[in-house]
């Protein structure tokens, strides 16, 4: 009885990492879908890009928090 507590308190606190995971790869195609026909300049493309790139870059570490901040960044330069 102890176990099965233990396990569902474990997948309990896991699945909030799990969600915030799968946010980063649709954030980063909102992002690419947005950067196609965004009217910027330079200057905010490149930032854009960037950030878009540091975001992965952390999704891909494990850094969900980071990267969904960094992803927001980018898509409060795009305008989304």
């Amino acid at each position: 009885m102890m176990l099965r507590s233990a396990i569902f308190a474990f997948a309990l606190l896991a699945t909030p990492v799990a969600a915030l995971a799968n946010q980063c790869p649709a954030l980063m195609s909102e992002i690419d879908a947005a950067l196609q026909t965004a009217q910027l300049s330079e200057a905010d493309r490149a930032k854009v890009m960037e950030l878009r790139a540091k975001g992965e870059q952390e999704h891909q570490a494990g850094d969900h928090a980071a990267s969904e901040a960094s992803l927001g960044e980018a898509k409060a330069i795009l305008g989304i």
